[in-house]
């Protein structure tokens, strides 16, 4: 349809308008319904009864056989197949991105073939189907036309469409595979039983905070979560101003900051050391000061309620306080000197611009502290493995959730764990979207 243009305005007249909306919904009708039918597909293909004297149907070769050949080679020869079949793999879809796009016959075709010749060997080669060419072959060739079709309609120029889906499809997968597929089967999990055949609809959630195991993991998860960003946040911003173009701030700054280059495995051995509790000879430096002043020796990482937990936070915010200063010292450099001098021709003492002035103008970083080590807090594993193991109800969801699954093989209260925890990291993800959205509103 040619396109009419409006004298008086220079944009497209009513008629083109509205032959550009019905061409979008026919094509969107024919997607759509090209979409239904390959889900379908699907389903039949996986609720097909297998047939048993049906050959594995391939391309001679699947990811399967191919993993099992290179795991029979040794490292170094391992090493560079890996790197050159990434590296093809790579410059396949780089090329298509470079070169489908472009107009003219020879790049026409180029895309006709890759619509069409990607699926079908993706789909043959990820498993060899039994008695399931035919749908394999089908869903395949559907999903070809469906992108060559889109593509063939966007307005967005020759190529549009395949470009993006290119360009995308490596991170689309990784993104289905490792994060929306196994996000999916925990949920679905957290209503069955340990051995994931019985479905017993929230007893897992009802174990979880009535049961010991979970409901301290569950009480220690919420304390370690509100107690941790608060301390090393405060501390980090306090340290901070006060280190801030100060004589020696470098020297100063990296005394704080080496925690955090040690893992919270090495931190937890430290620590454990300082925590030590024996009969005799004192080794902890807690228990040895307590001795020496005639006290008795106290087993910090068996103390309860709650001594335990404490012990164990304050090795977290240890390691966490100089990420926090790191940030908020940038953060206080970055806040303009004309609002401090301006503050204090007004009279302002120097307490009154830090809560007045710098607190205000580092909002922004300390949202992002405070959101990173408290998502930080509440998936810690580490610190709780190495220095008690769970015992003496120090446990946090984290923790529990590995212990359930590798100790007691309990995959249904594994899951629910997991889930519990991802409720509670979901309202900090949102909060920082929104937070993220108004700033870019106001920039």
């Amino acid at each position: 349809m040619a396109t009419v243009i409006e004298p008086s305005t220079g944009l497209p007249g009513p008629e083109t308008r509205r032959g550009s909306r019905t061409s979008r919904r026919v094509t969107g009708i024919i997607v759509l319904v090209a979409s239904v039918l390959l889900v379908a597909l699907f389903l039949f293909m996986l609720l097909q009864g297998p047939d048993e004297d049906a050959p594995p149907t391939s391309l001679g070769f699947s990811l399967n056989s191919f993993f099992v050949w290179i795991g029979g080679l040794g490292p170094l020869v391992q090493i560079p197949i890996v790197v050159v079949l990434f590296a093809a793999v790579v410059g396949i879809i780089l090329l298509l991105i470079e070169y489908a796009p472009r107009p003219g016959p020879g790049y026409f075709w180029l895309r006709v073939a890759a619509c069409f010749i990607i699926p079908v060997i993706a789909f043959m080669v990820m498993r060899p189907y039994q008695n399931a060419v035919v749908y394999v072959v089908g869903i395949a060739l559907l999903a070809g036309a469906i992108l060559f079709f889109a593509d063939y309609r966007s307005r967005q120029g020759t190529g549009y469409v395949f470009q993006l889906i290119i360009f995308m499809a490596p991170a689309a997968l990784l993104l289905l595979t490792g994060l929306v597929y196994p996000a999916i089967s925990t949920i679905v999990q957290s209503f069955f039983d340990k051995t994931g055949k019985d479905f017993v609809w929230f007893d897992n959630y009802v174990w979880t905070f009535t049961n010991p195991y979970g409901f301290w993991s569950v009480i220690n998860t919420v304390i370690w979560a509100l107690i941790a960003p608060i301390v090393a946040t405060g501390i980090g911003l306090i340290y901070a101003a006060f280190v801030d173009r100060a004589r020696g701030e470098k020297f100063l700054k990296l005394w704080v900051f080496m925690p955090v280059a040690i893992s919270f495995v090495g931190a937890g051995i430290i620590w454990k050391f300082v925590y030590d509790y024996r009969q005799g000879q004192q080794i902890g430096i807690l228990n040895a000061i307590i001795t020496w002043f005639g006290g008795q020796p106290i087993g910090w990482l068996d103390a309860q309620p709650l001594v335990n937990t404490i012990c164990l936070l304050a090795v977290f915010i240890w390691s966490q306080t100089g990420f926090a200063m790191v940030i908020l010292s940038a953060s206080i450099k970055a806040v303009p000197m004309d609002q401090h001098e301006a503050a204090q021709l007004d009279g302002a003492s120097a307490l009154q611009r830090f809560f007045n002035v710098t607190i205000p103008g580092i909002r922004g970083s300390l949202i992002v502290v405070l959101t990173t080590i408290t998502i930080a807090a509440l998936k810690v594993y580490d610190i709780v493995a190495v220095m008690t193991g769970g015992r003496s109800n120090s446990s946090v969801l984290g923790f529990e959730m590995v212990n359930q699954q590798q100790r007691f093989q309990s995959y249904g209260h594994s899951s629910a764990l997991a889930v519990v925890l991802f409720l509670f990291v979901l309202p900090l993800i949102i909060y920082n979207v929104v937070q993220m959205r108004k700033q870019k509103e106001i920039r």
